[in-house]
């Protein structure tokens, strides 16, 4: 890949972590490239009721 290709990966992959708290990133990689970038997030809620 050339460098301003990974740059552009880098670019995405950075803002996703810049606004995740929970969850993953998963890269998608067809013939040795990058075609895609999945953000799956999380939400965590906390419960008012003690266990």
């Amino acid at each position: 890949m050339k460098p301003s290709e990974w740059k552009e990966i880098a670019e995405h992959v950075e803002r996703m972590l810049s606004n995740i708290q929970f969850g993953s990133i998963t890269l998608v990689v067809q013939d040795g490239k990058v075609v895609q970038i999945e953000k799956s997030e999380k939400v965590r809620l906390q419960s008012n009721k003690p266990r």
